[in-house]
């Protein structure tokens, strides 16, 4: 559905600069931006996206992944066409950089939606949300207001006036960041790593729960020094904040080995040693994707699969110790 969108500047000859991420794409008249859906009419910026869905689906709330956010819950999970990134490694790459059939869906039925499926809300995911951020800021508030919470599964590429406001609405985000190196995001997903570290502080001061994924991909940032400096900078914001480590296979234009379990392994013994909460995904393990209570080691949270058992939990406390955790129920 054609829409005016928000966030761009006028410049020449009915010119306009997207100031919604930071890409900041230059558009003439008739072209469109790096999401391939904003694009340039007649000196004004529209998006092709707004209420139009690739998919719809019921999600266990640990698929996003989030797991100290409402855990055993369901959620009802959907998103756009497109995205503002260009990842050779996607793993969603036939709707987020090809244009596909959507369906309609307005923000009252979205959330009418959600009520009939008995969900905890909306999770915004499956490509890149905000550049959904028309038809996130219209559901959002309603959502909000039958109750329900509003989640983003995000790659955190958006300019910090835009997130200032759509944070205000949102619950929970999972942000993917791809790798702790400037030029791994120059050269694999067309983008720029600072706006993402930027974006991942802010969101960790606000009051939205907060969750990152690293997706560890063979021989382009899976070294010890790489799972290190990443593992650094998620510690110096907080040491509470879950870190989700994923295991790649092969898929798009990045053909590389899928990610050994011994790489996994390694990732989840750096990372305990700085963060409260690690995870491994896209794998199975024995201990990779349970919660344990960080001071005395008790089962708060057992998962097999997509099967959630709180099994140490008082409230948000351990049963064992009265450690309070981070984890809402």
């Amino acid at each position: 559905m054609e829409t005016p969108a928000r966030y761009f500047e006028k410049i020449d000859n009915d010119n306009v600069v997207c100031t919604l991420c930071p890409a900041d794409c230059k558009l003439t008249s008739g072209k469109y931006g790096n999401c391939k859906c904003r694009f340039n009419k007649g000196g004004e910026l529209y998006t092709d996206n707004y209420a139009e869905l690739v998919s719809l689906a019921v999600d266990p709330i640990e698929k996003k992944p989030l797991y100290h956010f409402h855990p055993t819950k369901n959620i009802l999970s959907t998103g756009a066409n497109g995205c503002n990134l260009s990842c050779l490694n996607c793993q969603n790459w036939t709707i987020s950089q090809e244009k596909v059939q959507t369906i309609k869906m307005s923000p009252e039925e979205l959330t009418e939606a959600a009520i009939k499926y008995d969900s905890i809300g909306v999770a915004f995911t499956y490509t890149e949300p905000t550049i959904w951020f028309e038809y996130i800021i219209d559901t959002a508030p309603l959502l909000k207001d039958a109750g329900l919470k509003v989640v983003l599964v995000s790659n955190g590429y958006i300019n910090p006036e835009p997130l200032e406001e759509l944070i205000e609405y949102i619950d929970a985000v999972n942000v993917d960041l791809k790798s702790i190196k400037p030029e791994f995001y120059k050269k694999i997903c067309k983008g720029k790593l600072q706006p993402v570290l930027d974006n991942i502080s802010f969101i960790a001061q606000s009051k939205t729960h907060l969750e990152i994924t690293n997706l560890i991909i063979p021989e382009y940032n899976d070294s010890k020094d790489d799972i290190s400096a990443l593992v650094d900078f998620v510690s110096s914001v907080s040491d509470t904040i879950p870190m989700h480590f994923s295991a790649f296979h092969p898929d798009y234009k990045l053909n590389q080995i899928p990610t050994p379990l011994e790489t996994m392994l390694k990732a989840q013994k750096i990372a305990q040693a700085k963060l409260k909460y690690v995870y491994l995904g896209n794998m199975l393990t024995d201990t990779g994707s349970s919660t344990y209570c960080p001071n005395c080691e008790n089962l708060l949270i057992k998962r097999d699969g997509y099967q959630t058992s709180i099994i140490g939990l008082k409230g948000a406390n351990c049963s064992v110790c009265n450690y309070k955790t981070n984890i809402i129920n």
